[in-house]
């Protein structure tokens, strides 16, 4: 599950696409027809963007802080686009995983039992 969600193919067959634009996923694989509705990420995926992004950019900020001491104004060059390109670049692949595992593991909505 690992490879294909990262690469955005069927959790089932591994050939069809998995996305239809950036972040929509298709409705269902073109390959091997696997229906996609209980594909539901929420916000799971953000969550770990931002943590693996936070801990590279603040460690990455914080050692430039104390070795070189640059002004504000070059923090925020520096750092800002770069977080926002990390977030971007693992937003998709992040998304393609949680999908991924959701269908290995047989991962549904909670229900209560009466």
């Amino acid at each position: 599950p690992y490879a294909t969600g990262l690469a955005g193919r069927c959790p089932r067959c591994g050939e069809g696409a998995l996305f239809d634009g950036f972040l929509k996923l298709k409705p269902r694989c073109s390959a091997c027809g696997l229906d996609y509705k209980f594909a539901d990420s929420a916000d799971g995926p953000a969550v770990f963007i931002m943590l693996i992004a936070g801990f590279v950019v603040l460690g990455a900020a914080l050692y430039v802080e104390i070795a070189y001491e640059p002004p504000i104004w070059l923090h925020l060059a520096i750092w800002l686009p770069l977080a926002i390109a990390i977030c971007l670049a693992l937003l998709r692949p992040m998304k393609g995983l949680a999908v991924a595992l959701q269908y290995v593991n047989k991962a549904e909505e909670g229900r209560r039992e009466k």
